[in-house]
């Protein structure tokens, strides 16, 4: 059985016959021709955000669209200081669905398209399919600023991270009635007005 220098060299001879040793140089050119060292490596998902295939035709249609409004984020959750109770509708607010806007800027019950957040991995493993609600308020947000609620606690924060202190597109969904729904429910399936309205704040 040849070792593994004399293995490496018969390589290299058949390899680039015009060349009787392994420490003779060999072109660029002539080494991408032989294919030697060539490797394929497989695709992998894993820690990436794969969510953006598979678009329905709505979200497909406002990934299209200019943005309505422009923000910068922060992300805002529940317990150790955060938010506490419901939001400005009386909702309970929910996680990576709740968004709190200045209402002059962006009026409540405003259904927000965000294009950065499709795909965003989740904790349960799912991805975020980019649709967020107006439905709370806060003294400090004012004009172009927002606040994504995470959930309960600072790791809550975690998948979103990237996005805070951003500046994020804000595509106008449409209008929503009563709270935001929760993810067991789709979007489609929330009550919401047919097409979008820049109206004053409830």
């Amino acid at each position: 059985m040849l070792g593994t220098a004399a293995a490496l060299a018969l390589v290299w001879a058949m390899a680039f016959p015009a060349h009787g040793a392994a420490d003779e140089p060999v072109t660029y050119d002539a080494a991408v021709a032989t294919g030697l060292g060539e490797e394929s490596t497989g695709s992998a998902n894993e820690g990436s955000d794969s969510g953006v295939a598979g678009l329905t035709p709505e979200q497909q249609a406002l990934m299209a669209e200019d943005a309505d409004w422009t923000a910068r984020v922060n992300l805002y959750h529940a317990g150790g200081g955060g938010a506490t109770g419901n939001d400005s509708l009386g909702c309970r607010p929910i996680p990576m669905r709740t968004i709190a806007t200045d209402p002059r800027y962006i009026p409540r019950r405003t259904r927000l398209f965000i294009p950065e957040t499709v795909g965003m991995r989740m904790p349960d493993g799912t991805t975020h399919d980019g649709y967020w609600y107006a439905s709370d308020t806060g003294g400090a947000i004012k004009g172009q600023k927002i606040d994504l609620y995470t959930g309960h606690g600072r790791g809550s924060m975690q998948p979103a991270m990237r996005f805070n202190q951003r500046r994020l597109t804000l595509i106008d969904a449409g209008r929503f009635d009563g709270c935001p729904p929760s993810w067991d429910r789709q979007p489609s399936q929330t009550l919401m007005a047919s097409a979008p309205a820049n109206v004053g704040s409830n």
